[in-house]
């Protein structure tokens, strides 16, 4: 029989072990304290599996067929001020020169989708594959190469759709989600965060991009980004890599542009853009030296 004193330890020892299996195996983590001087909060990790389940089923699989060549990486421009370089995700190449794979998202029930326009470029036949393995051959309705933005159609009913999000409530740091096909793999769901929104790219200045930290590679081309509701916030569009591969920053297309460049193919097959005859540039620390400025700052209107 244990003596009182063992009994106390045995229980004190029971009670430390239970700690920490359940900190172990409990799914929560101690993040940064919440302000200078606080104690550190736990909080619990963001479950994307009721996403998943409830939203999946509106994002497909976009296989093209193309008489050309390899489906290549285009390259935005780069200066010597860029180290690395931009490139929009190709359509993931299947090992046959003429076909390539990317994703996409149905938008209404009657089965307009959308998708990236470097996806659907150039291709003779579209075939878009769903969730339950039903295919049909799509139309493309228009493409807007300059935001890299494409609508197709589909002749189906009663679709699954996904939910427009609003990016003006999109904060830095939110947790955010892709789901697409890289390298083929349908249905792969990646997370990560925003790292920053309004971000302009070289030689896309139509575009304010989503940038976030989810990976995304060859085939995630056109899918979407979903936020912590359930809705659509992004087409993951681009990504910033030495190696063409992820490497740890990606780039969405705010859904409100694409939105706006969908209204604009549906009603009149183009996209019409005002012109006011001048060109913005940011003030650097050389150009406010050159002006005379203390500090750099505001923007440089030239007449075009």
């Amino acid at each position: 029989m244990l003596h009182t004193e063992s009994r106390a330890t045995y229980r004190c020892l029971a009670s430390a072990l239970a700690c920490t299996l359940a900190f172990a195996f409990a799914p929560t983590v101690a993040l940064a304290n919440a302000a200078p001087g606080s104690p550190a909060v736990l909080r619990t990790l963001p479950d994307f599996s009721a996403l998943v389940e409830n939203h999946s089923a509106a994002v497909v699989n976009i296989s093209t067929s193309r008489g050309g060549a390899r489906v290549q990486l285009p390259q935005l421009p780069q200066g010597e001020s860029l180290p690395d370089f931009f490139r929009r995700i190709p359509p993931f190449a299947n090992g046959e020169p003429q076909r390539g794979v990317g994703s996409g998202f149905i938008i209404s029930a009657d089965g307009y989708i959308l998708t990236n326009a470097h996806v659907v470029a150039d291709t003779e036949e579209v075939i878009v594959r769903l969730t339950d393995k039903r295919e049909h051959k799509a139309r493309v309705v228009g493409t807007d190469r300059r935001t890299d933005v494409a609508v197709l159609k589909i002749d189906a009913k009663g679709l699954p759709a996904v939910r427009i999000g609003n990016t003006d409530r999109l904060r830095v740091g939110e947790w955010v989600a892709a789901i697409g096909s890289p390298f083929g793999f349908e249905s792969t769901v990646t997370a990560g965060i925003v790292s920053a929104k309004s971000r302009a790219l070289p030689d896309d200045s139509y575009v304010p991009f989503i940038q976030t930290d989810v990976a995304i590679n060859p085939g995630n081309s056109g899918g979407p980004l979903f936020n912590l509701d359930g809705e659509v916030v992004g087409i993951n569009s681009q990504i910033y890599s030495r190696s063409g591969g992820y490497q740890g920053v990606s780039f969405a297309i705010p859904i409100e542009v694409a939105m706006r460049v969908k209204d604009d193919l549906l009603k009149h097959g183009r996209v019409h853009r005002g012109r006011i005859g001048v060109s913005i540039q940011p003030v650097t620390r050389d150009l406010a030296e050159s002006l005379g400025m203390a500090n750099p700052a505001g923007a440089l209107v030239i007449a075009a």
